[in-house]
């Protein structure tokens, strides 16, 4: 399975992840919602900034998934307190994801950047920063 990601731009996420500081991304929400069930290992992620660009820049595949039960607030932030080598979190990022009642880790192998390229985005109706695709291929413009 194919997924794009949309990684925070201001926080320089996406060059962290291409130089092997950062090895693990994050998602949380109140419920359960995407990926949490949906990304699996040998899965591809294709890694866009959140600049409003639209170029996906590079890949990298799922080695795991981590994905916790219902956490309350204070668990939350300790579970994700454990993983901040991985995540290299900013004070901004640990404060968006941290307390999130259900989290999401996604390790990653080394990216690889590729030459960039645009997605046909008409099919996925939410503004969602995780979009399953199925296989990039049917969306690469």
């Amino acid at each position: 399975m194919d997924h794009v990601v949309y990684v925070d731009a201001k926080e320089k996420e996406l060059e962290k992840i291409l130089i092997g500081v950062k090895r693990m991304i994050i998602r949380g929400a109140a419920g359960r919602k995407m990926p949490y069930g949906r990304v699996q290992q040998g899965d591809a992620l294709y890694l866009i900034n959140n600049d409003g660009s639209g170029l996906i820049q590079a890949m990298a595949e799922v080695s795991r998934v981590i994905q916790s039960d219902k956490l309350s607030k204070a668990e939350s932030t300790e579970f994700v307190m454990g993983f901040q080598e991985q995540l290299q979190l900013t004070k901004n990022q640990f404060n968006r994801w941290a307390g999130k009642r259900y989290i999401v880790l996604v390790e990653i192998g080394p990216a690889k950047e590729l030459a960039p390229f645009r997605i046909d985005r008409s099919n996925f109706g939410n503004m969602d920063d995780w979009l399953m695709i199925g296989n990039i291929e049917d969306v690469r413009i």
